[in-house]
């Protein structure tokens, strides 16, 4: 039913040894299980971030000859397992298409309804630049999946589990709509997303490194790990906080007392344009689908 208020839509892809890939050279697989989480988690993240509540999904895939019937149902499971553990309960998947092709491709379309969209032009300077949900795991535990085989840990095992089963807190983009002046979901990089906010809004972000230290110090483990060295380790870390994406925590700003719940500051809108780091320009930006080695 879409007769409850207004309705906002997204949509996104997933196409394989893009975005994913069935092998890594971890030893790690990617089954329909996880592409089906990821496909769903991306999706209902940009309805949060408009701070609306997810309806329905639309599904199409394409899929090789060779994909078995049980990748497909895992995928399926995987879909509707992301709605439900991630509290979108009433979401429903309504339908959509399916082919053939060399490459297995999945694109999803979610449908969401809220009283008032928030949007990515609403900051202004003297608001807080605040954060809720994960930053840099996604990335690590890329990195992770590309590297040799490793001894598995808790911490590194949450930073693969991040990759393959993102969790996007998406309850808090409709509760903390009312205070928020801009809203989106970090997919593509904290200082590359943050960039978007700051040019629709026409304004500068300046983010605070000791405010993103306890998710630096989250992804520490797996960076030691790809690196080899503390020096090299501590860049590295932080490098995946700024701008490795795949996380889909929710980036916005808003007056800062009045700070939502579940969101943490980070940073404050300045004039300008732009997002510099402690005041100064960060030059990695993020992933760009059409930049190799972006990040």
């Amino acid at each position: 039913d879409l007769r409850g208020g207004l309705t906002v839509m997204s949509t996104d892809t997933q196409t394989e040894n893009q975005d994913f890939r069935r092998s890594w050279p971890s030893g790690y697989t990617t089954g329909g299980y996880e592409v089906g989480w990821k496909a769903a988690t991306q999706n209902l993240a940009d309805i949060a971030a408009m701070g609306a509540t997810p309806v329905t999904l639309l599904v199409s895939l394409t899929l090789t000859p060779d994909t078995p019937v049980s990748w497909v149902q895992d995928f399926a499971r995987g879909l509707t397992e992301s709605c439900t553990a991630q509290g979108a309960t009433t979401c429903t998947i309504a339908g959509g298409d399916m082919g053939s092709g060399s490459e297995i491709s999945v694109t999803v379309t979610a449908v969401g309804l809220t009283d008032r969209p928030i949007t990515r032009s609403g900051a202004r300077p003297g608001d807080a630049v605040v954060f809720a949900g994960a930053l840099g795991t996604a990335a690590a535990g890329l990195a992770l999946l590309d590297s040799a085989p490793f001894t598995a840990t808790e911490e590194l095992t949450a930073c693969v589990r991040a990759q393959q089963r993102p969790r996007s807190p998406l309850h808090l983009g409709p509760e903390g709509a009312p205070h928020l002046t801009s809203l989106m979901d970090v997919s593509d990089g904290l200082v590359r997303d943050g960039g978007r906010i700051a040019a629709a809004s026409g304004v500068a972000l300046d983010l605070d490194s000791t405010a993103l230290a306890p998710w630096v110090n989250r992804v520490g483990p797996a960076a030691q790990l790809t690196t080899g060295t503390p020096e090299q380790a501590d860049a590295q870390a932080l490098r995946w906080v700024l701008t490795g994406g795949e996380d889909h925590g929710l980036l916005g700003t808003c007056p800062p007392v009045q700070i939502p719940p579940g969101f943490t500051r980070i940073g404050t809108v300045q004039a300008g344009d732009g997002v510099t780091v402690d005041g100064r320009t960060y030059t990695a930006k993020g992933w760009d689908h059409f930049e190799a080695g972006s990040r």
